[in-house]
């Protein structure tokens, strides 16, 4: 079936991005800002009690930080690159978390200098480099959660501890000085199962009561990302994550809740990016082959390696019209055998499509740029140009 693009797009919005896109040669990414605005405002809407704290790492473009900056967000960051990126553009430390659980005594110690007081933790070691580097610091302790099998891109298995260690470590903080605020968790990036932060959230609310007997009061829950985009596969309105996470919160701690952190990335600025790529080529593997290969000017290294095991199913629009439609086995232009996006699920597209006819990836606004390589068998990184907000830039 034939991907409807007012499905996924209010028709200025889309308006808005082909008209960009009009002006340049693929392939590229138009990343359009007031979409961002929308999506930063709903979450305000819809969890009014939630400090926000913008995942940097699924779009690190100036445009997007300064946006978000002046709507008010905070913001979480990875690396002391992106603490650099941030406070360049003003951008007060009291408003970033650094939320990598993997990190140098060094940088640990850069971000202390720099103002930062907020540190996500998951191990006995890091909180022996917190408590030398960063004395007094906020931090809180990242646990393993499940969803992992109904999130499309999983991320528990590396970071994060078992919640018993995690009582062990805010202990062993607490002891070392520091300032031990909370608990952490991560249901999987593209989380499709509401029910995933139920059983996280139960967790919290047992090292909560333990540790509070252990004479220590944790004040903050970090329940991280994992609110989906609008790809093929299904999800539910933000409203309805919202209307079951607030009950699930209310179940558990009351109407007094503690301080909650939510840090959207995908949810944030997937939606507001659309990739345009051209195809190249297409072929047949033999003369009585069923299956009819579609290669394209962009690939997983150039963008789209979250299409790796076939984990996010990226809708794609052509604008030839008026064709019967058919399945291809869809890939990228490098020389490399794992330059394949789409080989067991099909994107329907038009059978007569051709050499030089557009295809766009909607919904490429999340962990496209930032994961493209900066120059695979020579292709340069994807360029980024931006409508809405102050008005069209390029990166």
């Amino acid at each position: 079936m034939r991907i409807n693009v007012e499905d996924y797009y209010d028709r200025g919005d889309w308006d808005a991005i082909v008209a960009e896109a009009d002006k340049h040669e693929t392939p590229f990414l138009v990343v359009n800002l007031d979409i961002v605005q929308k999506k930063y405002q709903e979450l305000k809407s819809l969890f009014p009690f939630a400090g926000i704290y913008y995942a940097v790492k699924a779009c690190p473009a100036n445009e997007v930080v300064t946006l978000l900056r002046d709507l008010g967000s905070n913001f979480d960051v990875a690396s002391r690159y992106e603490l650099d990126q941030l406070l360049a553009l003003g951008i007060s430390p009291d408003r970033i978390s650094y939320g990598n659980t993997i990190k140098k005594a060094a940088d640990i110690a850069y971000f202390y200098e720099k103002g930062v007081r907020l540190f996500a933790t998951d191990s006995d070691a890091d909180i022996q480099n917190l408590a030398q580097y960063a004395p007094g610091s906020r931090v809180f302790c990242r646990i393993l959660s499940e969803g992992g099998e109904t999130a499309d891109w999983p991320l528990s298995r590396k970071f994060g501890c078992h919640p018993d260690m995690a009582i062990d470590l805010i202990m062993l903080a607490k002891k070392r000085g520091l300032n031990p605020c909370g608990i952490s968790f991560h249901v999987g990036s593209q989380q499709r199962e509401i029910g995933a932060w139920d059983s996280a959230i139960a967790k919290v609310r047992y090292i909560f009561d333990y540790l509070k007997d252990e004479g220590i009061k944790l004040t903050l829950i970090n329940m991280g990302g994992g609110f989906p985009a609008s790809y093929i596969s299904k999800t539910n309105e933000m409203t309805t994550y919202a209307e079951e996470i607030t009950r699930y919160l209310q179940e558990d701690f009351g109407d007094d809740f503690p301080e909650i952190i939510l840090e959207p990335g995908r949810s944030m600025v997937g939606e507001s990016g659309v990739i345009v790529s051209e195809v190249v080529l297409l072929s047949q593997k033999s003369t009585t082959g069923v299956d009819k290969w579609l290669y394209l000017d962009v690939g997983r290294f150039n963008g789209l390696i979250e299409t790796w095991d076939e984990s996010i199913k990226y809708p794609l629009y052509c604008e030839a019209a008026g064709r019967p439609c058919e399945d291809f086995i869809i890939a990228g232009p490098t020389c490399d055998s794992q330059d394949i996006m789409y080989e067991y699920f099909r994107n329907p597209l038009p059978s007569r499509i051709e050499p030089g006819d557009r295809i766009y990836w909607l919904t490429c606004g999340a962990y496209t740029t930032s994961y493209a390589s900066v120059g695979f068998n020579g292709f340069p990184p994807l360029k980024t140009y931006f409508v809405g907000g102050k008005g069209s830039a390029k990166k």
